[in-house]
């Protein structure tokens, strides 16, 4: 079973640990992520503008990349759910229109992924800290992420949870949007950053790294010393700290 990596942009440019911590993670259970390199970029940026002809291009490169994969797994919900809007940029192009609604049923946010298709909840972490959660838009949404992440959160061990006020609200990145409307963007996330703040959370999670550049960038701004980090960091390095854990209590 051929099992490919769809690493996203920001993951790949910016977040690498990110993609390790997901590699590391599924690697415990035998999988092993095939890396095709022609990927590129999902075409989100260009398809939310209204430049449909641009996003078909990369969308075509995306569909090409992973024609041959039993399953694709991401760990942007963002990304993920850009794959099924390919039904429509292809709905006039029959042999495109196939591979896209193929790529649509056989594509996984990582925490999809891990819950549904593995069957995982418990990795096995420790991880003592308070935290909190904020559910992106697109993975909670539209890709209808909720229960997953929360299922892989109540296994850590140590881990106390805190709920975010007002968590459904949006960080206010939406790509474009904080490009096109900086004000209102910016308004936003810092209101997010104030719910964050208000859980007294040592440590911010997520799905999506684009969401949660946004809002560490407040909270940096803001001298605040939250941490923010992917679920995928989290749960490996929670397993990293039950390994140490239990070697000293031998």
């Amino acid at each position: 079973m051929k099992i490919s990596l769809f690493v996203t942009c920001i993951s790949d440019a910016l977040f690498p640990r990110v993609t390790e911590s997901m590699l590391r993670l599924l690697a415990r259970y035998g999988v092993r992520l095939e890396f095709p390199d022609i990927q590129t970029c999902c075409g989100q940026p260009a398809y939310n503008s209204g430049y449909w002809d641009e996003a078909r291009k990369s969308a075509v490169t995306i569909l090409d990349a992973f024609e041959d994969s039993d399953f694709v797994v991401s760990p942007s919900g963002s990304c993920t759910f850009m794959v099924h809007h390919y039904v429509s940029l292809f709905k006039d192009d029959p042999a495109y229109l196939k591979k896209a609604e193929n790529l649509q049923k056989k594509t996984y946010e990582f925490t999809q992924f891990m819950v549904q298709v593995l069957g995982i909840t418990d990795v096995g972490a420790y991880f003592p800290h308070k935290v909190t959660y904020h559910p992106s838009c697109h993975g909670s949404r539209l890709l209808g992420v909720k229960n997953e992440p929360m299922e892989l959160m109540r296994h850590v061990k140590g881990l106390e949870f805190v709920p975010l006020p007002f968590a459904e609200d949006c960080c206010g990145f939406g790509g474009t949007f904080a490009v096109k409307m900086a004000d209102i963007s910016g308004a936003m996330v810092t209101e997010k950053v104030d719910h964050v703040i208000e859980t007294e959370a040592s440590v911010l999670v997520g799905l999506d790294m684009a969401c949660l550049m946004n809002i560490a960038g407040n909270l940096t701004y803001r001298g605040e010393k939250v941490r923010v980090m992917h679920l995928a960091e989290l749960l490996h390095e929670g397993v990293i700290r039950n390994e140490r854990k239990e070697v000293k209590q031998a």
